[in-house]
């Protein structure tokens, strides 16, 4: 029974499409007919349009004729072989292709099935409305077609899909066997060289199927199925070399194209692989295509697809430092606290330089450049001394986290081994604060008692201390600061991962060894120890580095913009409340209270960095928690039993 509010649009619908010669102008208002009615009325109104095609057997009759041999004189392998496929332009020219096709698009060709697509689903909405349209809805759509079909007309048809299908099948097994001459691949794994290629022996296999299809004759195909699964493994090991050896978004948009290549090949295969083509593999590969219009010149999938292995990359480099950061016994929770006492005393002389640049420099952007290179050059520092900044670990420990997700993606034992992970962490981050803050703030106390004990007076003047008590004090903004530090720790990981990346994928360590400057400065062995020192922590340097510059900076791009942006970091915190602490000659109870504060700050520190950086590195890793509750029974549970491991080295499991 047809809706009364659809018939209108129905009836027009037919007055429309009985006026048109043009298959594709036809097709346009079909579409803008589905368009309309959206996800809610898509499926129905198809049902409709089927018995109106059965309504009037004349007007289908002409649709179907008109639509059959527009196809059969329209070229299908250029839409087959690259539609949805990722251009051998690389990911540098394809990005400029789609930022230019935004500006100034190019024509479409009504002849051309890419640019038809595009034309009809042009929109990504429109992969709403067509995904709700049910299986058995387009089995009948096509079977009425068919019906009204000249058996002449089908098997035109017939014949001219199977021919475009054949061609696309044998290019696209072409281009994988091509891809063993790709340097970038032959970096991965240097075996390509071999003539024994899984890619070159896929193609020969395709063409002797294709020659057996085409002759109509019987091919046992499973050694072309052992060579489709050697490719796959072989696309792995490339993702896994890549992670090891560096990658680059070069890399990355190559792989994918190489997936996306294969991909095709199978799903064109399944195809065409019987002698009556499959109706719901041909439904499967038209919205796929119909996917693919959508995206056709989507900057951000483009960015997606090709970002995807570098970020996976990244977040596996991040995850390799975190591993150091996390404390399984009693010795190394104590090395733990040793490392975090080092990088307290550092912070300490850290904050007193920074107090004392701010006094002697007037200049907002001087003062600026000098804190940010104090905070960078210094945690630089700390990390050459192998001493530990706390704050710095939840980026690492939730990359991680994350890896242990991966591999195990859901179960009871593996949720109860992420809650083993997570107090692990929580135990870690726990010394290495209470390393960093007593050790800071000790310290910083020592120094302005000997100052003023020097001097006569003391280090920090009324106006200095209130400063510092205002600056912690959580209803002044001091945890938004908190946050923003937390942010740019957030940052500081994924800047190291990057490098770290980089590092690898430029094979630095070689470079810097027969680099012929340094050859000609420095005897072998020193050269040799720089290049190691250098490719091993390049990443880790960096991140220190900037994560320094950006703490000192976030307060002048605050002030330029007019924006309330600042930091607070906790270990500094600690430190200045020592040094306030002896200045101003505190009562016990406001320190203890100023104490709180600097601790709050820390938990906002490692909260954000922490959830951020997880984020991120479930994501790269394409990967979910499967049930955040399950965990955290699994983490009560531990607790219950063994409480003391929560905190301390204690209770824990051999």
């Amino acid at each position: 029974m047809t809706i009364p509010f659809i018939q209108p649009r129905l009836d027009q619908l037919l007055a429309d499409m009985q006026a048109q010669n043009d298959p594709f102008v036809l097709l346009q208002t079909f579409c803008q007919y589905l368009r309309d009615g959206g996800q809610c009325q898509a499926n129905e109104r198809v049902n409709l349009f089927i018995g109106l095609l059965q309504q009037h057997p004349d007007f289908a009759n002409r649709i179907s004729r008109l639509l059959c041999r527009w196809l059969c004189q329209m070229r299908l392998y250029p839409l087959l072989v690259s539609s949805g496929i990722l251009s051998r332009d690389g990911f540098g020219k394809e990005m400029k292709q789609r930022l230019y096709e935004k500006m100034n698009p190019a024509f479409k060709d009504s002849k051309d099935l890419r640019d038809v697509f595009f034309m009809l689903f042009h929109d990504r909405r429109d992969l709403a409305w067509l995904k709700a349209i049910s299986v058995k809805t387009w089995v009948n759509l096509f079977a009425t077609f068919q019906h009204y079909t000249e058996q002449a007309d089908q098997n035109w048809l017939h014949q001219h899909l199977y021919h475009e299908g054949y061609s696309a099948i044998e290019m696209l097994a072409i281009w994988l066997a091509a891809e063993d001459l790709e340097p970038e691949l032959m970096r991965l794994d240097p075996n390509l060289l071999d003539a024994h290629s899984p890619f070159v022996a896929l193609q020969k296999e395709v063409a002797q199927w294709l020659s057996a299809q085409q002759q109509g004759e019987h091919y046992d195909d499973s050694h072309l199925q052992v060579m489709l699964s050697q490719c796959r493994k072989q696309i792995d090991r490339f993702h896994k070399r890549g992670v090891v050896a560096g990658s680059s978004l070069g890399v990355a948009h190559l792989l994918e194209r190489l997936t996306q290549t294969l991909d095709r090949l199978v799903l064109l295969k399944g195809l065409f692989s019987t002698s009556k083509l499959s109706l719901l593999r041909l439904l499967q590969a038209t919205e796929i295509f119909a996917e693919a219009a959508t995206d056709q010149h989507n900057i951000a999938v483009l960015w997606k697809q090709s970002a995807s292995m570098l970020s996976r990359t990244i977040a596996q480099n991040t995850s390799d430092h975190g591993e150091h950061y996390v404390t399984r016994s009693k010795k190394e929770y104590f090395a733990m606290f040793y490392s975090a006492a080092g990088g307290g005393i550092l912070i300490a002389l850290m904050a007193l330089l920074k107090i004392y640049l701010g006094d002697v420099i007037e200049d907002k952007l001087w003062k600026s450049v000098a804190y940010g290179l104090n905070y960078g050059l210094g945690f630089m520092l700390i990390f050459m001394l192998h001493f530990t900044v706390a704050t710095k670990q939840p980026a690492m420990t939730a990359a991680r986290f994350a890896e242990a997700v991966e591999r195990n993606p859901q179960g009871r034992a593996v949720n109860m081994k992420l809650a083993q992970l997570l107090i692990d962490v929580v135990r870690s981050q726990t010394i290495a604060v209470l390393g960093n803050v007593a050790f800071a703030m000790g310290l910083s106390a020592l120094i302005a008692h000997f100052y003023a004990q020097q001097k006569g007076v003391a280090l920090l003047d009324h106006a200095a201390i209130d400063y510092q008590l205002h600056a912690i004090d959580p209803t002044q903004g001091a945890l938004w600061f908190a946050a923003i530090a937390g942010v740019w720790l957030f940052c500081s990981g994924i800047i190291s991962g990057y490098f770290d990346n980089r590092s690898n994928y430029l094979n630095s360590k070689m470079r810097l060894r027969y680099h012929p400057v340094l050859k000609y400065l420095m005897p072998e062995k020193c050269r040799i120890g720089i290049a190691n020192y250098l490719h091993d922590n390049y990443g880790s340097l960096m991140g220190n580095f900037c994560f320094g510059m950006l703490l000192g900076l976030t307060g002048l791009v605050g002030y330029w913009l007019g924006l309330p942006l600042d930091i607070r970091h906790v270990a500094f915190s600690s430190a200045n409340l020592g040094y306030v602490a002896v200045s101003g000659e505190l009562s016990q109870p406001l320190i203890w209270q100023n104490l709180g504060f600097v601790l709050l700050i820390g938990v906002v520190n490692l909260l954000v960095s922490f959830t951020l950086a997880l984020r991120v590195a479930l994501k790269s890793l394409n990967t979910e928690i499967d049930s955040w509750c399950e965990i955290a029974r699994c983490l009560c549970e531990i607790i219950r039993k063994r409480p003391l491991s929560l905190f301390l080295p204690l209770q824990l499991e051999k």
